[in-house]
């Protein structure tokens, strides 16, 4: 196959759904399958509409046997440029060591399935391509034989494939041999899945075939990209959100070695050189006056007491049973707690960066991102252009938790503002500090909760009230994602919690303040809060109604629970109840997300008044397991992620400034800081769910347990500190 595939960036969608690509050297296959009724990012709500009836998934077989699979996903680290091609090969009966992945150009065609545009996230990439991708392989394979039995003049049924070959009797093709002829045939409207007995890859442990490039530095990711004639550039932005560029004189700018011209951009202004210091030292030389707006009276302390009187009253209402009020109110026994989480930085390892060409033919775009179909829209409505004019090609991300997935697509949109200003491709890079101070954060929250306890230590009444910005208001997918002044994504993990069933009186509810700080899904979007203030609280339950928690979780859940499933494999892995060594406890918690259920124990110490993870035991059940190594690399990730946040991240206001720069005082977690962890997995045969996003969750309460039941001390505020 030699033909380049950003050629059928902008296919037809007669071309594909009358015939097989077919194109010099090879086969090309395309399909579309129909997701069905989902939600944006995993949240409730209207699903969005489906995408056309384009195909959106390829192979690609070449004369020399390589079996190309385009991923329509951005492979951000997650796995997913390994699970979906093992997908494809295992319908195919392919050579595993043929295999190679290559980003699909951005299309119509590679929507995801459950959003109806091109993007990644919601832990969306697997689940919603798995059947999509087994009937490409099957369309190939089926084809294939097909051109074998034409060739050898015998029955397609008397055929059969196996490791890349077509084989009847003494007969025997390999694919590559076959694929040309393969490519001119009509493909077959309906073809016949392996039975899951019958697999052979999809369930086994299976190594990444994007590591070599990794390691070896050949791998292209957003930063790596460079052209003749390229400009890089960075901005100086308000230091205040909301704040405009009143003048400024570029004269010393100008005047650095290096700077080639400096450009205002709604953002700010931007400084372009040959190399990225002689940028960075000409914007250090600018002289900007700002106007900075009401924002400079934004503070932490603040917002708050604001959230803390806020919450002293009941909010728009989420979900709700009973007389919650009536039924507290006679309680004998109650309990009351107050949690708070802060402002969240994303702070991917790669810093946001795009490159732009702008040209007469329209724009080419060079950067790691998970949201082509909005980037393309913003990007075209910029240059007053079509859509179709605005190539994307996407590179490897350096990390993304929801950041590269911008509605506004800032940091894309920036790039092509000066390429456009200066008229030369530019690429424009944002430092770490620029990362800390641009927004887009995790928001701020406070949760409010009492409960009524009956006699047999279950709760009868309760009430919980949340208090955070809207990450959905304010952008496209606000129509959906907010409803009767509820923004789902703010309550996910608590209005639709397992434990409400059981309780007779419940009731959920919610205060929206604004605020001019942006915010963005990160990483497990609404259950990064709600993980941590519900197992927080269930675990005070447990104390006040002197249960062991883990007999605590089953007494509210029912025995076919599979969040109580995770969490019983998870305590028997762990030893629950066993001793520990001196000075060491745990803790445990179980949360379900993105279709699904993990549970983890975290086993703690107390050094130099510091809190230690040592061990951390997780659970999952997701459902149908395509590469085990890619949800055991995920649980280990989130847990690292949340452990950043559970211990040291917090983004900060004082004055409308944010006080955090860099990692000396944005903390993540150092690796000397990693506990052990050991992830199980379920076997299970429910509905297939998300493993990006559902590790994330249950870490947060699960730490801070285990250090109540050290120390006797309940911390209900991110990140946790004995202090």
């Amino acid at each position: 196959m030699t033909r380049d595939p950003g050629d059928l960036s902008q296919p037809s969608r007669r071309h594909f759904l009358a015939t097989t690509a077919t194109l010099a050297g090879g086969l090309v296959i395309a399909c579309f399958v129909p997701f069905g009724r989902q939600r944006l990012f995993a949240q409730e709500g209207a699903p969005p509409a489906p995408p056309a009836m384009d195909p959106n998934a390829f192979v690609r077989i070449g004369n020399d046997n390589t079996i190309t699979i385009l991923i329509k996903h951005s492979e951000m680290g997650q796995g997913v440029g390994t699970s979906l091609p093992m997908v494809v090969a295992e319908e195919l009966d392919c050579d595993w060591s043929k295999v190679r992945m290559e980003n699909a150009p951005n299309a119509q065609v590679y929507a995801n399935n459950a959003f109806g545009i091109q993007g990644t996230g919601g832990s969306t990439s697997t689940l919603e391509s798995f059947d999509q991708m087994r009937q490409a392989g099957a369309m190939a394979r089926a084809m294939l034989v097909d051109a074998a039995a034409q060739r050898w003049k015998v029955a397609a049924g008397d055929c059969r494939t196996e490791d890349g070959f077509v084989i009847c009797g003494a007969h025997k093709a390999s694919y590559g041999e076959l694929a040309d002829a393969a490519s001119k045939l009509k493909p077959p409207a309906k073809v016949t899945l392996k039975d899951p007995k019958n697999w052979k890859l999809i369930g086994k442990p299976t190594r990444r075939i994007d590591s070599l490039a990794k390691v070896t530095g050949t791998a292209g990711f957003g930063m790596d990209v460079q052209h003749p004639g390229l400009l890089t550039g960075v901005i100086a932005r308000a230091p205040v959100f909301g704040g405009k560029v009143k003048s400024f004189n570029a004269t010393k700018a100008r005047a650095v070695p290096g700077v080639v011209d400096v450009v205002q951009v709604p953002s700010g202004i931007a400084v372009l050189a040959r190399h990225f210091w002689a940028a960075r030292k000409g914007r250090d030389a600018l002289e900007i006056e700002w106007d900075l707006g009401a924002g400079t009276s934004l503070s932490t302390v603040a917002m708050r007491a604001d959230y803390r009187e806020r919450a002293k009253a009941p909010g728009a209402v989420a979900k709700q049973a009973g007389d919650v009020d009536a039924v507290l109110k006679a309680a004998d026994k109650r309990v009351d707690a107050e949690y708070e989480l802060p402002f969240l930085a994303h702070a991917p390892m790669e810093p946001l960066n795009c490159t732009a060409e702008v040209n007469k033919d329209g724009c080419e775009i060079w950067t790691g991102t998970q949201f082509q179909g909005v980037d393309q829209g913003v990007v075209a409505q910029i240059l007053g252009i079509k859509p179709e004019q605005v190539k994307i090609n996407t590179q490897f991300l350096g990390g993304g938790f929801g950041r590269r997935a911008n509605p506004h697509s800032d940091f894309i949109a920036e790039a092509v503002h000066a390429a456009k200003a200066a008229n030369k491709p530019v690429k424009i890079v944002w430092t770490r500090e620029d990362d800390i101070h641009g927004g887009y954060y995790r928001p701020m929250w406070l949760s409010r909760f009492s409960a009524a306890l009956g006699a047999d230590g279950k709760p009868s009444a309760w009430s919980h009230t949340i208090v955070g910005q809207s990450i959905s208001a304010g952008t496209p997918f606000a129509a959906f994602s907010v409803k009767d002044g509820i923004d789902s994504a703010s309550v996910e993990g608590a209005a639709d919690s397992p434990y409400l069933a059981a309780i007779p009186a419940h009731r959920v509810d919610l205060h929206t303040p604004e605020t001019p700080i942006p915010t963005l899904w990160w990483r497990s979007v609404g259950h990064s809060h709600t993980g941590f203030v519900m197992e927080s609280f269930v675990d005070e339950l447990a104390h006040a109604a002197k249960t062991d928690p883990l007999a605590y979780h089953r007494k509210l859940l029912p025995a076919d629970s599979r969040n109580l499933r995770a969490l019983e494999l998870a305590a028997k892995e762990f030893g629950w109840g066993k001793p520990l060594p001196k000075g060491h406890a745990a803790g445990l918690a179980a949360h379900a997300s993105f279709g699904s259920h993990v549970a983890q124990i975290a086993e703690v110490s107390v050094e130099n008044g510091k809190i230690r993870v040592h061990r951390v035991v997780c659970a999952i059940d997701c459902g149908p397991v395509v590469n085990p190594l890619t949800i055991e690399a995920q649980m280990q990730s989130a847990i690292a992620f949340g452990l950043s946040a559970a211990l040291h991240s917090e983004i900060t206001f004082k004055d409308g400034k944010v006080e955090q720069s860099n990692f000396n005082d944005y903390v993540v977690l150092r690796i000397d800081e990693m506990p052990k962890v050991e992830v199980h997995i379920v076997n299970s045969t429910e509905k297939m769910g998300g493993v990006g996003e559902p590790g994330l969750p249950p870490i947060a309460p699960a730490v801070a347990n285990a250090v109540f039941a050290l120390t006797g001390k309940r911390l209900r505020k991110l990140p946790l500190t004995l202090a």
